[in-house]
């Protein structure tokens, strides 16, 4: 049995998640900004199943769950940073104060998370950390350029924490989900207020008004959650697990771009270094 702590549980993924860990029979902390959505789990599941409130952007309330889970459990054995929601807008859209708070969420939610139960899992010599990214932390698109680049942060700051951890037993993936059906495409995304005629073609056509309909996503969060459980037992997990046919597609058309860039004009780059001595 282990102890998880997992943000976001109210709906989509996180709860899908949160459920699989507790009817598996392990012990979860699970977070929501309003308890109150979890209350079906934590009935179903009274001896193994702890509600905490919290916004990750929120101080006083990381530290608050980080103790109730060590004050009921004991330990924290896995931490899943899937808290997060989307934004949309061109670059030039954007708006500074929702930037901002994206990025508070996205970005430094989880970092907060991480520091604060690093304490905990560097004493027991073990642990895991997962944070949930998007294939969008890895090939950004026209519109999700802020998003994109909270989720990228995050996956260079695990990059990062995977190798000064992993000498003291913890260990860190990235989860990059393509599209699942979730929330995601109508409470958990945002947009910018203004959306400028420039970008119609571009950044326009992936503002929520034309999104796709929340059904009919190709992803399944039981499976995603199943998968999820699957990498935290790993000893030695990958650093990207990409999660659906959708998002593995895209890693790969971005991978295969990538080297052929860096082939394509090798030449331009090395000529860049000083001339090899010949003695």
């Amino acid at each position: 049995m282990t102890t998880w702590l997992i943000t976001g549980c109210s709906t989509g993924l996180g709860r899908a998640l949160a459920h699989r860990v507790l009817a598996e029979g392990h012990n979860a902390v699970i977070t929501a900004r309003d308890t109150t959505a979890l209350t079906e789990l934590t009935e179903a599941y009274p001896d193994s199943a702890l509600a905490v409130p919290l916004d990750v952007r929120n101080a006083e309330q990381i530290d608050s769950a980080v103790e109730a889970a060590r004050q009921q459990f004991g330990s924290i054995d896995v931490l899943v940073n899937n808290a997060g929601y989307g934004y949309r807008a061109a670059v030039e859209e954007g708006e500074a104060d929702a930037i901002r708070d994206l990025f508070d969420t996205n970005y430094f939610g989880a970092v907060n998370m991480i520091n604060a139960v690093l304490p905990t899992m560097r004493e027991q010599r073990n642990g895991v950390i997962i944070n949930i990214s998007s294939i969008a932390g890895q090939r950004s698109a026209a519109g999700s350029g802020y998003y994109a680049a909270s989720k990228a942060a995050l996956e260079s700051t695990s990059e990062a924490l995977r190798q000064e951890v992993a000498p003291l037993g913890i260990r860190v993936a990235i989860v990059q989900p393509g599209p699942f059906r979730t929330d995601f495409f109508s409470r958990s995304l945002q947009q910018s207020e203004t959306a400028m005629d420039a970008y119609a073609e571009t950044a326009g056509k992936r503002r929520k008004e034309n999104a796709p309909a929340t059904s009919n996503q190709p992803g399944d969060p039981e499976r995603a959650a199943a998968a999820i459980m699957q990498l935290a037992q790993l000893e030695e997990p990958p650093m990207r697990l990409v999660l659906g046919r959708a998002a593995n597609q895209m890693a790969e058309k971005d991978l295969n771009q990538q080297l052929d860039d860096l082939m394509d004009w090798e030449h331009l780059g090395l000529a860049t270094d000083y001339p090899v001595s010949a003695e």
